[in-house]
C-alpha cells in the first residue's frame, strides 16, 4: 500500500463549501487540492494528478458536466475517479451523471463525513 496520501481536486466556486470540504479531507489524512471552476481543474490536473476530483456542477467559466466530460475523455491517462457534489438533485440529473460516467453523486446539503466516506470508498475499491 502507498504510503504518501491521497490527492483530492476540490473544484467549488462557493469558497465557504469549497474550504469546508478541503479541511474535512484534509483531517482525514487526505492531500487536498482545489480550484475555482471547471477550467481551473482542467488547468490543474496535469499538475495534481488526482486519485479522486469533487466537482461541482453549477460554475462559471466551465460547468461541472463539461469538466467531468473532459476527465473522463481523458481516463486512460488520469486514472481519477470523479465526484459530483451539486444542488442538482433531480433524477435526471443523476442520469446524465451516470451517462457522463461520473463514480459517486452527492447532492447538497451535504454531510461532509458522507463525503468523506464516498472518497474513500472510491479509493478502496482502486485497491482491491
Amino acid at each position: 500500500m502507498n504510503a504518501l496520501p491521497a490527492r483530492v481536486l476540490v473544484v467549488e466556486d462557493d469558497e465557504m463549501i469549497r474550504e469546508l470540504i478541503r479541511l474535512n479531507l484534509e483531517l482525514e489524512g487526505f492531500e487536498v487540492f482545489t480550484a475555482v471552476d471547471g477550467q481551473d481543474c482542467l488547468d490543474q490536473v496535469d499538475h495534481v494528478d488526482p486519485h479522486v476530483v469533487t466537482l461541482d456542477v453549477m460554475m462559471p467559466r466551465l460547468d461541472g458536466w463539461t469538466a467531468a466530460e473532459r476527465l473522463r475523455a481523458r481516463q486512460d491517462e488520469l486514472h481519477c475517479r470523479v465526484v459530483l457534489v451539486t444542488a442538482r438533485a433531480q433524477e435526471e440529473d443523476r442520469r446524465h451523471g451516470e451517462r457522463i460516467g461520473v463514480d459517486a453523486y452527492l447532492t447538497k446539503p451535504f454531510d461532509p463525513d458522507a463525503l468523506v466516506e464516498i472518497v474513500r470508498g472510491l479509493l478502496e475499491g482502486e485497491r482491491e
